[in-house]
């Protein structure tokens, strides 16, 4: 897909185009060679089909003005110290490169032609500088035009231009930022650089995100619950196409058509992506408020590709962001582009048909996978709990239970209603699968539930002292269970609890009394449920009086 040059990079490069350069003073100087004047004169201020001519008549010559070749400095070489000649030399290559893509694959002919511009990246911190930012347009476009996976393009020269681009997009100028978002996007032309993009993703796709969270009227600062909130406020302000956070949409395109590019390797980054930036949800508050058709496509688009490919993971948080419900709305707008129409087709499909066949337990364990808790109707429904708590805790070797510990673990400021519904779902599994309690101690979660005793909230406070009530109670009931058997029995002895949440006692009595006791034991009291009765047989202990709890 072939974009416009942005407008910033465009003024640049003509302003450096009509720039007057004494040539021949030049060469007098030893800037440059008399050869090399007379190449750099028979493509400067022609007609673009002469050039085009000139030059593949003339590849290796050509090649050899910009890279140089074995005992010839190239012309970059010659001119390091002549800033305006530097920069004239770069705006004329990429503008070669642009218009003869076997310019492109000659510069390789003669070894790795990065060696020429990769310190030119790092020229000057000076902001006020041109040649970093001319040089990396000249080095997308040679990657771009030649399509090249070499050893020294993808392992050598990508990353250093990626890390650069990133500094242009993390740059508070919308212009700058807009450069390095059409430059990543050249550069996605195969798998193999959008894995490397995805490996610097920190650096590459962490900044896009924040853009696109601040079209969204979401700040830096907000958690993602932000992005949950049924109430959360979002702008639409200034000159044409302008969202919130004042990102114009120019810019908002040029970074959702990146994020398009990179939702081909869906397969590979989808659940990261997801977990890392919460990219289901930004994406359908984003389509809410998508302000263009061509915005919509991309962000529809981008989303099938990334549903399509992790349908196990993805569509449940799908369902909880209503991304049905949206695309039900959508689909009663006329949009006139086909493959809008088609993908918009395709993506509610997919979502129809996950959740005619979805489950409760799916719901729930799609929410928690989702990293971020909200009261929807299992959470207080105690069937859903007496009939899934044993299946959650042991889905996937425990896999939901440590992904409810890590949302517990985070303080949530921004949206105490997590820690409280978490607290909540704790205490129905405590109470629901007693003799599980300490899988979910060794993750922490008693301990943390305690923590959250003492927490502003009231919400949180009074749901964690219900969850804490499932420990005490379980602990309380069967101790007294016990006692009350073996009081009713006649019998002496003593039952308490152990540090590994088990129950041990001891009772003496007339061996037909002690059977009914250690069935009634077996069976357990209400609520509980009880694994397995061990016992043995003792001395008995003389003078021993009564039965009692201890501690």
């Amino acid at each position: 897909m072939s974009l416009d040059p942005p407008t910033h990079l465009a003024s640049l490069q003509n302003n450096i185009r009509q720039r007057p350069i004494p040539w021949d003073g030049a060469v007098r100087a030893g800037t440059l060679t008399e050869e090399q004047l007379a190449q750099i004169r028979a493509v400067d201020k022609v007609k673009r089909d002469a050039r085009k001519q000139t030059v593949e008549a003339d590849l290796n010559g050509y090649s050899n003005l910009f890279v140089g070749s074995p005992g010839k400095k190239s012309v970059l070489e010659l001119a390091a110290k002549r800033q305006d000649v530097v920069q004239y030399i770069l705006v004329l290559l990429s503008d070669l490169l642009e218009n003869i893509p076997a310019l492109a694959k000659a510069l390789f002919k003669n070894g790795d032609p990065y060696r020429h511009f990769l310190p030119l990246l790092a020229h000057s911190p000076n902001p006020d500088d041109h040649i970093p930012l001319l040089t990396s347009n000249v080095l997308v476009s040679l990657m771009a035009s030649s399509r090249d996976e070499s050893t020294a393009t993808i392992d050598k020269a990508l990353p250093v231009i990626f890390s650069y681009l990133s500094s242009l997009t993390k740059n508070s100028d919308a212009g700058l930022q807009d450069i390095g978002v059409q430059e990543y996007s050249s550069l996605l032309y195969g798998r193999v650089t959008r894995q490397q993009f995805w490996e610097q993703r920190s650096e590459t796709v962490g900044p896009l995100i924040q853009i696109l969270r601040a079209a969204a009227g979401i700040g830096s600062d907000d958690s993602s619950a932000s992005l949950w909130s049924e109430n959360a406020t979002t702008s639409r302000t200034g000159f044409e196409g302008s969202l919130g956070g004042g990102v114009g949409l120019q810019l908002l395109y040029h970074v959702l058509l990146v994020m398009w590019q990179l939702s081909f390797e869906a397969a590979e980054v989808g659940d990261d992506l997801n977990d890392e930036y919460d990219i289901v949800s930004l994406y359908t508050k984003l389509l809410r408020l998508s302000p263009k058709e061509k915005t919509t496509r991309l962000l529809v688009s981008t989303l099938f590709n990334l549903l399509s490919k992790n349908q196990n993971t993805l569509l449940p948080i799908a369902v909880l962001a209503r991304l049905p419900a949206l695309l039900q709305n959508l689909a009663g707008r006329q949009f006139p582009d086909p493959d809008l129409k088609e993908d918009l087709s395709n993506l509610r499909e997919l979502l129809d048909e996950y959740t005619r066949t979805k489950t409760t337990f799916d719901e729930y364990v799609g929410e928690v996978n989702s990293g971020h808790l909200r009261w929807s109707p299992p959470h207080r429904n105690t069937i859903f709990w007496a009939e899934n708590a044993r299946k959650i805790l042991d889905h996937e070797n425990g896999e939901v239970i440590r992904k409810l510990a890590q949302i517990m673990a985070k303080p949530w400021d921004n949206d105490k209603a997590v820690l409280a519904i978490a607290c909540n779902d704790i205490g129905f599994l405590v109470r629901e699968v007693p003799e599980k309690r300490s899988q979910l101690e060794k993750l922490g979660l008693k301990t943390r539930v305690m923590e959250l005793m003492a927490e502003a909230d009231e919400n949180v406070r009074w749901e964690s002292l219900r969850a804490l009530g499932g420990w005490l109670q379980y602990s309380f009931d069967t101790n007294y269970f016990t006692n009350k058997r073996a009081l009713e029995y006649g019998l002496t002895g003593w039952v308490r609890n152990t540090p590994n949440n088990k129950v041990e006692g001891e009772a003496q009595g007339d061996t037909e009394t002690l059977k009914k006791f250690l069935k009634d034991v077996d069976n357990g009291p209400r609520h509980a449920h009880v694994v397995r009765l061990d016992k043995e047989d003792m001395e008995v202990v003389e003078g021993e009086a009564g039965f009692e709890v201890r501690h």
